[in-house]
């Protein structure tokens, strides 16, 4: 697997993640999603030049243009629900992509609240054969919620390619999708990539619950 952590170049993709980790601004949700959003925008724009390009003919009023564009059939699949800003933020440049969504939840099986599974429930997507699947999700803390979300999108077929994109991600989980996706054939992009996580299996420093703090707490 390739690892594009885009923390380790400068630019106004940094200022955002400043903000979504700051705990004074996690207050303001609408600021917390926006920032998530414009953060899958930079993503895309970075992921897009990866693509396949061809040459197309286009008719202006005075002429035609030869403008070169992706070939590739992009589907955004996305994990609720912490997983719907960044979606979005791809989709806005991906404007013409098909959408597929995947319900995986972490639950802890223990009361000391050290031991902690996934569970898939519900997925929603088009064909995915043939076609480009960019997976994304803000936290990547274990690895184990994106395994089983890409386990459950094959069942919808196999893509061509595959993307995967987080906004921090966590050592431990970058090593994860390693020994899943061995060779060059996936690319993980990464705003950030954090050392550490807790007992609890959050990302330290990390910046917390990113579906809470985009819409709320949860019973």
């Amino acid at each position: 697997m390739k690892i594009i952590n885009l923390a380790e170049s400068n630019s106004v993709l940094n200022q955002f993640i400043a903000e979504i980790r700051d705990v004074a601004m996690q207050g303001d949700r609408m600021r917390f999603r926006r920032n998530i959003e414009r953060i899958g925008e930079v993503m895309a724009y970075e992921m897009s030049k990866e693509l396949t390009y061809s040459v197309k003919q286009v008719q202006t009023p005075l002429g035609v243009s030869p403008v070169s564009t992706h070939d590739d059939d992009v589907v955004i699949g996305t994990v609720f629900r912490a997983g719907l800003p960044l979606h979005a933020g791809f989709l806005n440049m991906f404007d013409r992509a098909g959408n597929a969504f995947v319900s995986a939840y972490r639950y802890y099986k223990d009361r000391e609240c050290r031991t902690v599974d996934v569970h898939v429930e519900y997925i929603a997507s088009p064909d995915l054969t043939g076609k480009t699947l960019i997976l994304v999700d803000p936290m990547l803390a274990t690895g184990e919620s994106m395994e089983l979300a890409w386990k459950g999108f094959l069942t919808k077929g196999t893509p061509a390619k595959l993307q995967i994109a987080c906004v921090i991600a966590s050592q431990r989980g970058v090593e994860h999708l390693q020994r899943l996706f061995p060779g060059d054939e996936v690319t993980l992009w990464c705003a950030a990539i954090d050392p550490d996580l807790n007992d609890h299996s959050y990302i330290v420093p990390g910046l917390g619950d990113a579906g809470d703090l985009a819409y709320g707490g949860k019973l």
